[in-house]
């Protein structure tokens, strides 16, 4: 692993877009003071992830950007591209080559890369940590690091060695330990404390919870005396349509009369149905039968004409033997065969004898005229061995000829390609300075492109971050608006009262309901429900009003309807209670006609006692009527505040009859005379009557509720109550958590079940959240709208920005891709003129050497030319065997022809003797057959004159039959037409009982509309029972008829038949139950086991957080461990190295590393201990500025070899050190060459020398950093 290559663009001094290729081994940056070498050193600490702007040697980081020249503009970025080689592995990453970039804007925006794909810093000092790379770099050495080395707290040298044994990722993830154990602190303290209070909410919530499972057990009760009750109705309905059975029974048996003769018609119908059916057939077949019997006769007819015309003609019959060979004929035939074929064979015989004499004679000459070719052949060659010489001598002249003139062509050639490299090197020269001039334009384009897009994205972000406000505000408003809705229903179910004020409320309901029906059913108003239901009354308050004003809103009008519903089913539970006098008429209940000064609801309530939830009456005889309907219903006790009180201070009941008028309306604490409600005396200082925090809405009661409250006063504590009580004996105090202290009797303690008052004052508050939730959700969507558009806009502002940056970017890499091949072109130029000069030499030289090889040549070939010459021989002997043998191999082929003709003639004659003698046998067998034949066509034509004369005998029998089957058939027609007359009679009988069953069956249909509708009052109570209790009429009766008996209240009771009486008493003994048990939370039960659900889940959230922590102390510990493994192998390795080190760069000297708590080894210190050559002191402080430094060095140096890192970056270290300690440090940094990578900045020739690439770094005039680069290595090998 080793850095490929760096690329800087606008990068402090490196304005333009500048890449420096590096290479294994040491590579040197040289410079004038003031270049930018140090940049090169800043680029790579900043793209490997520095934080520190004065790290960089700057005061912010935006520092790092070019900042401007005279002669150019500032840049709006810098970006750098560090690319690593990663061939052996070394990270963790699949792939060869790991390119990471950072980029940096000047409005302060950073993005990292790896590879081009963006990501965090995190991730590159996680990918680099493991090859020794650390956070705190120290693999790089700035100017002026070395004092800071070894001026160095112990615990910070320390830090160096275990960046480079790789332990901070292990610190870094006990560190994230340690912090995850703080936080959970805190969370467990916040979880311990929530577990506390949730064990105090528990027991009220748990005893309300109790009283709220009673109300169901006695809820159950009351549903099963409902059931019971309702299934003995539906088992007397069934009674009573059973005894109509009877009576339909009666008329199905008429109607089975009436159907038994109609289907005895119909029986019979299908009787003569079925004779026909069988008649029918019968004609049919006697009528086949004729036409058969004719056609038949036909038939025999033909058959018997047939067989007249076959005799005939067998008789005539024909000679088979006429045209066929003789079989003496062929054996004659068969004789003369077999003699030729004898013969044959004989002259076949001579034919081979002559051909085997001419074949010997053939070899012969064959050998003759060998031997002669191969005496030709020899003398030939010697002839031509010495032509072939001469020209080849002659070939070999002119190819060292052509050699050499061809060594003159390529001279020629190469001078011009040459001279076309070298003017193709000068064009790209130009080329290039043309375009390096465009890429400067182009960077300051890009520059202002990058900070346009800069804005834009800020732009952007802003208008997302008000469009993400308001969509939180909208789910805010609605989270709200649905939990203040929750709130508002459950509260206005509180409100229903549950005791005897309820039973008056349904009472008057259940008398009111007919006439509110009818009133709604002739389209009158809604006024018609009860007022004390809805709160729309005389006594309806003005909050009462705000509450529910809103036509959807709860207690607003859609809620009169629903609250006549419950009016109508409580009516329906409590039917068996006495009748109300129609004369009793409640004004509504006594929180209406008050307005409670917000935060005071549950003082003033305790001070009103039972009266909070009281019923308001006109008159005190109304207060008689309902005392005494309660007394007799036993529906609980009831508080009944009358108006009539009103005449006590002076006014008559006249003077209270207005809704909204009377002496004392509008009294409470907005009266300032002191007239109503004052307190004799000077009160105590923080007192306030409680007639001030209320507002008397309705003055027909004023008088009742100043006689309610006069004389109470509220404080704000028990302990100003006391104080209260004790100077005012004559005051009853209420405290404003509801506890009531009075002279002689005294109640408070814990919580309570809220009063009518605290309630209507909760569900407004309620409704007005609803409202302002509401409204703050509609203002968030309006501006909605706006939002967008406005993100849309910087959507497409960035879109746009980005197009011209990316445009910019392409042109930019276009620009860069074209000056890389202009580079290449002039590299390959310049390699193309130095292989042109080598290719002209070479071509000299072969010029030479062909010139010297002509010359050798022609003298050869002159001493060859003046050798004799050889005689030709004659070939007339060899053409006389030639002739000869000729002639052989023709009779050869003769003789050949002959012997293949003989065989093929006597294959040809081979067998045929024995083909004719089989061909006379069976020329004999066939005359036999033929004989044969002729006496079966005898005997046929015989058996066809039987048939002719049997056919006739046949035809005068079947005219016989013929004349009885048109008898039969006239016989089978008249039975069918006698059997359809009798078929008609029958139907017409059918359709005369048809229209007697019709009667009958239209009274069974008025018979059974009349049970319809009483099966319909069953099916009513069917419905009811489904729609009430959600029970099916045959298992209602199943499990709940009369012949069921009733379960005991009691466990070990046993059942009790049903009795009707009995489960009506039961039934209105439990609703009285349930009225006693007063005001119930609904919620209770399931609010308790919610909250028993949410302690019991902080409890195992508690436990699981107790084990986080105890696995959390293990990985601290499993770290510790890890690090002092890993901390003391690393600092063994480096005290040892260092010892071997500091030997070398102070020969003579000693030096070495101390810990300064050897037993700690998770936080000891490292101090270091130099001795030079020739001195005592080992103290650092007393050492030169040389020795300091190379004592720094030294520990660098140990560390680099104890741990070596792929790479080292050394920024001017040995600029302190003389020539002599410099060569030594030289030596020391050469046996690093094999591992790892060096770069460093240096001044000095000696360090230049040892490089394998030097980079030159100047500055030109427009203060721009411009770097050159030389291979030294490849250098020195040529």
């Amino acid at each position: 692993m080793h850095l490929k290559s760096l690329t800087l663009r606008g990068f402090k001094s490196f304005a333009s877009s500048t890449s420096l290729h590096l290479e294994p081994g040491i590579t040197c940056v040289v410079g004038p003071n003031g270049s930018g070498k140090s940049n090169v050193v800043d680029a790579i600490a900043w793209v490997l992830g520095e934080q520190g702007a004065k790290a960089l040697r700057g005061g912010t980081m935006s520092d790092v950007i070019f900042a401007g020249t005279p002669a150019r503009p500032a840049l709006g970025r810098a970006e750098v591209l560090l690319t690593i080689d990663n061939s052996d592995g070394a990270l963790p990453i699949e792939y060869t080559e790991v390119t990471v970039g950072r980029l940096m804007f000047r409005s302060g925006e950073s993005e990292y890369t790896i590879n081009g794909t963006g990501c965090r810093l995190l991730d590159i000092q996680e990918l680099m940590s493991d090859s020794g790379i650390g956070r705190e770099l120290h693999v790089i050495v700035g100017q002026g690091q070395l004092d800071a080395v070894l001026h160095a707290r112990p615990e910070d040298r320390r830090a160096f060695i275990e960046e480079a044994a790789g332990v901070l990722k292990h610190r870094k993830r006990k560190e994230k330990a340690l912090r995850k154990l703080e936080a959970m602190s805190a969370n467990l303290t916040r979880l311990t404390d929530l577990s506390a209070e949730l064990r105090r909410q528990l027991g009220p919530l748990g005893r309300q919870a109790e009283i709220a499972r009673k109300a169901g057990v006695i809820q159950s009760s009351l549903r099963d005396a409902r059931l019971r009750l309702l299934a003995d109705d539906l088992h007397s309905a069934g009674t009573a349509l059973a005894s109509d059975v009877v009576d339909e029974e009666a008329l199905r048996r008429r109607l089975a009369d009436s159907e038994t003769a109609q289907r005895t018609a119909a029986q019979r119908e299908e009787h003569f149905q079925a004779e026909l059916g069988a008649v029918v057939p019968r004609a049919a077949a006697a009528q086949e039968t004729w036409y058969a019997m004719a056609s038949l006769r036909e038939r025999l007819l033909g058959t018997r004409s047939l067989a007249t015309e076959r005799a005939r003609l067998l008789r005539i019959g024909s000679d088979e033997l006429r045209g066929r060979r003789d079989p003496e004929e062929l054996e004659q035939e068969a004789i003369a065969v077999r003699e030729q074929e004898i013969a044959l064979t004989e002259r076949l015989d001579r034919d081979r004898e002559l051909l085997e004499e001419v074949v010997s004679r053939r070899a012969e000459l064959e050998a003759a005229l060998a031997h002669e070719e191969r005496e030709l052949i020899a003398a030939a060659r010697a002839a031509s061995s010495r032509r072939e010489e001469i020209a080849r001598l002659a070939g070999q002249v002119e190819a060292a000829r052509s050699r050499a003139t061809g060594a003159e062509q390529e001279i020629a050639r190469t001078t011009e390609a040459l001279a076309a490299a070298r003017e193709r090197d000068a064009q790209a020269a130009q080329s290039r300075t043309a375009l390096e001039t465009e890429l400067a334009q182009m960077e300051g384009a890009r520059e202002e492109l990058g900070e346009r897009y800069s804005t834009t994205v800020a732009v952007h972000a802003s208008a997302t971050d008000r469009l993400e406000t308001l969509r939180a505000q909208e789910r805010s408003a609605e989270r709200d608006r649905a939990s203040w809705t929750a709130r508002h229903e459950a509260l206005q179910l509180s409100l229903e009262p549950a005791d005897g004020v309820a039973a008056l409320l349904e009472a008057v309901a259940r008398a009111r309901l007919p006439q509110d029906e009818s009133s709604h059913d002739t389209g009158g108003p809604e006024e018609g429900a009860d007022p004390a239901r809805d709160g729309s009354g005389p006594g309806d308050s003005s909050s009462t009003r705000s509450a529910g004003g809103k036509r959807g809103g709860p207690g607003g009008r859609r809620h009169r309807p629903a609250a006549v519903k419950d009016a109508n089913a409580a009516g329906e539970r409590r039917r068996e209670l006495p009748p109300l006098d129609p004369s009793f008429s409640p004004l509504g209940r006594l929180a209406g006609v008050l307005s409670v000064r917000p935060g005071a609801e549950v003082a003033v309530a305790a001070a009103l006692g039972p009266a909070a939830d009281a019923l308001l009456v006109a008159t005190p005889a109304e207060v008689l009527t309902a005392f005494a309907w309660l007394r007799q219903a036993e529906a609980g006790r009831a508080a009944v505040v009358t108006a009539r009180t009103a005449m006590n201070l002076g006014g008559t009941a006249a003077d209270g009859d207005g809704a909204g008028g009377g002496p004392h309306a509008g009294r409470g604490r907005n009266q300032a005379d002191g007239s109503i409600g004052d307190v004799a005396g000077p009160l105590p200082e923080g007192c306030v009557p409680v007639l001030a925090l209320v507002e008397i809405l309705d003055g027909r009661f004023g008088a009742a509720l100043v006689s309610l409250l006069e004389g109470t006063v509220v404080v704000d504590d028990l302990a100003a109550a006391a104080l209260v009580v004790g100077s005012r004996p004559d005051l009853r105090t209420v405290t404003r958590a509801g506890d009531i202290l009075g002279p002689a009797a005294s109640i408070g303690g814990s919580a309570h079940p809220p009063s009518t008052i605290e309630l209507r004052a909760a569900a407004d508050e309620a409704q007005a959240g609803v409202t302002e939730a509401a409204r703050r959700a509609e203002t968030a969507h309006e501006s909605f709208e706006p939002a967008r558009a406005e993100v849309a806009r910087a959507r497409s502002a960035i879109d746009a920005a980005l197009a011209a940056l990316h445009g910019a970017d392409a042109r930019y890499r276009a620009l860069s891709e074209q000056v890389a091949q202009l580079d290449r072109a002039r590299g390959g130029a310049g390699s193309e003129v130095a292989r042109l000069e080598a290719a002209r030499g070479g071509a000299e030289t072969a010029r030479d050497r062909a010139y010297g090889a002509l010359t050798e040549l022609e003298t050869a070939l002159a001493a060859t030319s003046v050798q004799p010459e050889v005689d030709e021989p004659t070939p007339a002997e060899r053409d006389r065997l030639v002739t000869a043998t000729s002639a052989v191999r023709a009779a050869e082929v003769e003789a050949r022809l002959a012997v293949r003709t003989s065989e093929e003639r006597a294959r040809g004659l081979q067998g045929r003797a024995d083909g004719l003698i089989r061909a006379a046998a069976s020329e004999r067998t066939a005359r036999a057959a033929a004989v044969r034949r002729r006496e079966v066509r005898e005997q046929q034509a015989a058996v066809a004159a039987a048939l002719g004369d049997a056919t006739q005998v046949t035809l005068d029998r079947l005219d016989r039959s013929l004349a009885r089957a048109a008898a039969e058939r006239e016989e089978a027609e008249v039975l069918r037409r006698a059997t359809e007359t009798d078929l008609a009679a029958v139907r017409e009988q059918g359709r005369t009982l048809a229209t007697e069953l019709a009667a009958l069956r239209d009274a069974a249909h008025r018979d059974e509309m009349a049970r319809a509708e009483k099966r319909l009052r069953a099916e009513t109570l069917e419905a009811k029972a489904m729609e009430e209790f959600g029970i099916g009429a045959e298992d209602l009766v199943a499990e709940f008829g009369p012949q069921v008996p009733v379960p005991p209240d009691d466990p070990d009771g046993t059942p009790t038949p049903f009795d009707r009486a009995e489960q009506t008493t039961r039934a209105a003994t439990a609703e009285k139950q349930l009225a006693r048990l007063g005001r119930i939370n609904p919620l209770a039960l399931e609010e308790f086991a919610a909250l028993q659900e949410r302690a019991a889940f902080l409890s195992a959230q508690l436990d699981d957080i107790k084990s986080t922590r105890r696995d959390l102390l293990l990985v601290v510990e499993e770290v510790d461990v890890r690090v002092r493994e890993v901390f003391a192998a690393a600092f063994a390795d480096t005290a040892r190295e260092f010892e071997v080190v500091f030997a070398a760069l102070f020969p003579g000297g000693e030096g070495r590393l101390v810990l300064t708590d050897p037993e700690d080894m998770l936080t000891t210190g490292i101090e270091v201990e130099a001795r030079p050559p020739g001195k005592k002191v080992k103290r650092l402080s007393l050492l030169s500025g040389g020795e300091r430094s190379l004592t720094a060095l030294a520990l660098l140096l140990a560390i680099f070899r104890a741990r070596p890192s792929p790479f080292y970056v050394l920024d001017e270290v040995e600029a302190a050190l003389d020539d002599r300690n410099l060569g030594r440090l030289l030596d020391a940094i050469e046996g690093l060459r094999q591992k790892s990578q060096l770069i460093i900045i240096t001044h000095q020739k000696r360090t230049m020398e040892i490089a394998d690439a030097l980079y030159g770094v100047a500055m030109r005039g427009d203060g721009v950093t411009t770097v050159i680069s030389q291979r030294l290595r490849e250098r020195a090998a040529v």
